[in-house]
């Protein structure tokens, strides 16, 4: 490996800190405070559709470059916000990018993988197998020479600690945060702020991505060193949002998006944002968030993946919002 190539710095997608925007009307209509509810904007982050892969993704990135790789590959769901944003910090950095998704091509091209193909990157459908047996297989038999694995939502011990880096940048912006409340999907941003913030902070709400949330996010924690100040049964985490499963809408869901935007003109994602704010909705009904506690809520994005859900892009008989 070429000596200036090891010594190649993580890439930069995101400029500075996020912003936290005020959404008085929004607690109000939830029974907070004017003052209570703040949204961290990772949606913001200029890259690729925005959104928190980003942050993990400098990370990432920055070893595949240092790794002398011409390809990256990672895997996802048809409607990945973490493939979407792969496939846009490669081409940010010049390298090639490989998706396997999971299940059949569709007929048509919506959300995120209108913007996948958009990036330059090589799709590549599971079927009927699991998109991580594709990819080793794909890996194996070198079909695309040099590669740089990037893992199922960008998510590992190096990754993670760029949301630690995040709850730093937080902290500054709201010294006096009580409850910070975010999706869990592969656990890497809730790792992150768990290893910052503190277990008792951060609420996760289990979007149903990976089997158990609660234990993916504490064997991070434990991969970044943080195990035994933060053990499983330490972390705040809401499994009362998966419903039938991460693919599918829930009611909850649909009235926490209805409701951010009506009130706030702001837009939620029916897998990961909408969940979260749905259990940030039921947090205050049961009185585990109450009125006086600085809450934020981080925004990791995902906008492009309402216009490819089949909920809200007529490819199903779904009733629409």
């Amino acid at each position: 490996m070429d000596g200036d190539r090891r010594h190649t710095p993580d890439p930069t997608f995101v400029a500075g800190p996020t912003q936290v925007d005020r959404a008085d009307r929004l607690a109000a209509a939830i029974g907070l405070d004017a003052g209570d509810l703040l949204i961290k904007r990772d949606d913001l982050i200029g890259l690729g559709g925005g959104g928190n892969k980003a942050r993990k993704l400098q990370i990432t990135m920055g070893e595949a470059l240092r790794s002398g790789a011409e390809w990256v590959l990672t895997t996802g769901a048809p409607q990945s916000n973490h493939a979407r944003l792969t496939a846009a910090a490669a081409a940010r950095v010049g390298l090639r990018c490989a998706l396997v998704l999971q299940g059949d091509e569709p007929d048509t091209r919506r959300g995120n993988v209108l913007l996948d193909r958009l990036f330059g990157a090589h799709l590549v459908w599971s079927g009927d197998a699991t998109a991580e047996s594709v990819a080793d297989a794909l890996e194996a038999e070198g079909r695309f020479g040099s590669v740089s694995r990037i893992p199922f939502g960008g998510s590992n011990a190096a990754s993670a600690t760029a949301y630690v880096d995040a709850a730093r940048e937080l902290r500054e912006q709201v010294p006096d945060v009580r409850h910070v409340v975010v999706a869990i999907g592969s656990g890497g941003t809730m790792a992150g702020l768990v290893a910052g913030l503190g277990a008792e902070v951060v609420l996760g709400v289990d979007c149903g991505a990976v089997p158990d949330g609660r234990a993916t996010v504490a064997a991070l924690l434990a991969d970044m060193g943080y195990g035994e100040r933060s053990p499983a049964e330490a972390l705040r985490v809401d499994r009362t949002q998966i419903g039938a499963g991460y693919e599918h809408l829930t009611d909850g869901t649909r009235a926490a998006m209805s409701l951010a935007a009506e009130q706030e003109g702001l837009l939620l994602d029916p897998t990961y944002t909408g969940r979260a704010f749905s259990g940030l909705v039921d947090a205050v009904a049961r009185g585990g968030i109450r009125p006086g506690d600085r809450t934020v809520f981080l925004h990791t994005g995902g906008l492009p993946g309402l216009f490819g859900h089949p909920a809200f892009s007529g490819t199903d008989a779904s009733p629409s919002v």
